[in-house]
């Protein structure tokens, strides 16, 4: 289940992948406000994902948080992974977090871990095949 911060972070990147891109960036507070995040939570997220290399940050009057690659090469699942870590439920499927299970006897006749990693990989597939761009335009033709 996706914890909260990364719905928050989800929300705001779908806001942020609205505005046109030429617009000047977002304030904190417009974004806070339009993904519905409270700005002491937000901070941080924009923090972390500016980190990562998915916004980029502008000081003073004007300033504000901006994608820094168009949507379509913004993917939820590489948003995800910033704020959550791995995709995998359990650490023996990870791709990027690999540790082996502690009580268990056998990884490749593990029933568990072969059923993780079809939804691991699945998840992946889903999450990493849907950008911003693409997850914005749904919204619209459900709206």
């Amino acid at each position: 289940m996706l914890t909260q911060r990364s719905r928050y972070a989800l929300r705001s990147m779908l806001f942020l992948a609205t505005a046109p891109a030429d617009s000047p960036p977002i304030p904190m507070t417009r974004i806070a406000a339009e993904a519905n995040v409270p700005r002491k939570f937000l901070e941080l997220i924009l923090a972390d994902l500016r980190d990562a290399g998915l916004l980029h940050s502008h000081r003073g009057k004007m300033g504000g948080y901006c994608l820094s690659r168009p949507a379509h090469l913004i993917s939820l699942g590489e948003i995800i992974r910033i704020i959550e870590g791995p995709l995998a439920l359990v650490p023996c499927v990870s791709r990027t977090a690999y540790r082996p299970c502690k009580d268990c006897k056998s990884e490749a006749d593990c029933a568990i871990r072969h059923a993780m990693m079809r939804v691991r990989d699945e998840t992946a597939r889903i999450l990493d095949g849907t950008s911003l761009a693409d997850a914005t335009a749904e919204d619209l033709v459900a709206a």
